[in-house]
């Protein structure tokens, strides 16, 4: 098992744009400190795209470096290539990760049956276990249902990143026998009760502790003080809705005092107002002082 609680970690950078490997290392420690069971290293959250595959190996071994010895490090490969997604598996799984995170092919639009391809492709290249990635949102399609049933039959392929708030189809992946975790944030407690295993979530960054209590208080029977601390968490929702991710939760875990940086472009800074509001559900969730007139 790859945890219950995995947070996409963002990717610090440097003023002039280079990745700050040191703070990133003392982010994923202190994440892992603070409920994460892994961290999913280069994904959307991580800017992926914007990082070259010597960036990403590195981030890939630091990683491990930290944190390997006591959490999950699930390495993002996936990209609208696959040639390129089983070179980055590759290089990913000879350094010595523990997992692999590889989304649906963006841009291209294949159809199903090329979803199916894709996978085989990834897994034959590793024996560590897959996660497949359903963000139709982003990639526009999304891995029907039967593709679902056939992605399971691949050895390897074990679980699904499901940000899709389709219930019906996050149940079938549980009935598929594979690991569903819920991919948008606001859905690791209903995909709970769906028979979920957790979540890749972004807001952990900053509500950790708070999420992995949320799991455990519902696996252990206790639904309503699990719903309960769910409702609790409206903040971090309202946070991530305010802008494309990673820009709220990055410029959050800076206001917290990380120092995780900018961004690269075609990600920006925060507006003003953006900030205000960033800054207004950090306060109202009694994460940060609220500022003095």
């Amino acid at each position: 098992m790859l945890g219950e609680v995995l947070t996409a970690i963002v990717t610090p950078f440097h003023q002039d744009g280079s990745v700050d490997f040191e703070s990133f290392r003392r982010l994923a420690a202190h994440l892992v400190d603070n409920g994460s069971d892994g961290l999913v290293v280069a994904g959307t959250t991580g800017e992926a795209p914007t990082l070259t595959d010597e960036e990403k190996l590195e981030l890939f071994a630091v990683a491990i470096d930290a944190v390997g010895d006591r959490a999950t490090v699930v390495a993002n490969t996936g990209t609208y290539d696959t040639a390129h997604s089983v070179h980055l598996t590759g290089e990913a799984h000879d350094l010595g990760v523990h997992g692999i995170l590889a989304v649906t092919p963006y841009y291209n639009k294949p159809p199903q049956r090329a979803i199916v391809r894709h996978f085989q492709e990834i897994a034959v290249v590793t024996d560590k276990p897959v996660i497949a990635y359903n963000i139709p949102s982003r990639v526009v399609v999304n891995i029907e249902p039967e593709t679902i049933t056939e992605l399971a039959q691949i050895e390897n392929v074990t679980g699904v990143k499901q940000a899709n708030d389709d219930l019906a189809q996050a149940r079938h992946i549980v009935d598929a026998g594979l690991t569903l975790y819920a991919g948008d944030d606001n859905l690791v407690h209903p995909f709970l009760e769906l028979g979920g295993e957790g979540g890749i979530c972004v807001h952990t960054h900053v509500w950790g502790p708070q999420t992995k209590e949320m799991v455990r208080l519902y696996k252990s029977g206790d639904t309503a003080g699990a719903k309960a601390l769910n409702d609790a968490m409206a903040p971090a929702f309202e946070l991530l809705k305010i802008q494309t991710n990673p820009i709220p939760i990055k410029a959050a875990v800076n206001l917290l005092g990380h120092e995780v940086g900018g961004y690269r472009l075609p990600m920006v800074e925060p507006t003003d107002d953006e900030l205000a509001q960033i800054r207004a559900c950090l306060e109202r969730a009694g994460v940060l002082e609220p500022v003095r007139a």
